[in-house]
């Protein structure tokens, strides 16, 4: 893990050796003497910085850029439910959220799970099935299916969900755990115009800034944005 200070234009390390952990993560007592695991994003709970270690299948925190902890996770790939290091994840590949819980696209469970930071960390799962229930299907609960989702963001509390291999943008609402899709047609492509018309091709991140939502369209190797007032997306242009 990498911090960058923007006012001096300074890059260093605040955790992880340089070398490919294997299995669990091992703590080795300051943070930059553990080896880590494909750390693929990071979402701020201050004090604490919160790290989706996708290759070891865990929620880490790194404290103060003193103490490194596992937050979630057994280490063994699986979709289970519970408190703190009993829990498993697959893959887990993005973290978004507020003070009281954090949500993360757990992608090869084709999943999005909710732990509650309140407290013990609890970790539930609001949509997903596993491992090979995968699928597009928008509605409640159970009876969604996602394929592979690889980022998450929280948006007036809701959280959008970059449901890659769909070719979309989904909506979820974690107190119904209702979905739907928000943009994409799900035919892989490069179509700009009406949100549900679009089309998009493996979007893996999504970002929101007022009433505009950031994609990643990383098979297209374009930043899109949804436009939330005209309910239409446009190609960014960067010159």
């Amino acid at each position: 893990m990498r911090a960058i200070d923007l006012d001096g234009g300074r890059v260093r390390t605040v955790a992880g050796t340089g070398e490919k952990a294997g299995g669990p993560l091992q703590l080795a007592g300051a943070p930059t003497r553990t080896a880590l695991r494909s750390p693929w994003s990071v979402w701020v709970d201050r004090p604490r910085v919160l790290v989706a270690m996708a290759g070891s299948h865990q929620i880490v925190a790194l404290e103060d850029e003193r103490t490194l902890s596992v937050l979630a996770g057994s280490g063994r790939e699986e979709l289970r439910d519970g408190p703190g290091s009993f829990a498993g994840f697959n893959q887990p590949s993005d973290l978004a959220g507020d003070a009281h819980e954090l949500f993360v696209a757990d992608a090869e469970a084709s999943a999005v799970r909710r732990i509650a930071l309140d407290g013990r960390a609890m970790v539930e799962t609001i949509v997903g099935m596993g491992l090979f229930e995968f699928g597009d299907r928008d509605g409640d609960g159970d009876a969604v299916r996602l394929q592979h989702p690889t980022g998450i963001a929280w948006m007036d509390g809701q959280v959008l969900i970059a449901d890659g291999y769909n070719h979309k943008i989904k909506r979820l609402d974690p107190a119904t755990r209702r979905v739907v899709t928000l943009i994409g047609s799900g035919k892989p492509g490069l179509r700009d115009g009406r949100l549900r018309e679009a089309q998009l091709y493996e979007p893996e991140g999504v970002a929101v800034r007022g009433r505009k939502i950031y994609v990643a369209d990383t098979n297209n190797h374009a930043v899109r944005v949804a436009d939330l007032d005209t309910l239409r997306i446009y190609t960014l242009e960067i010159t």
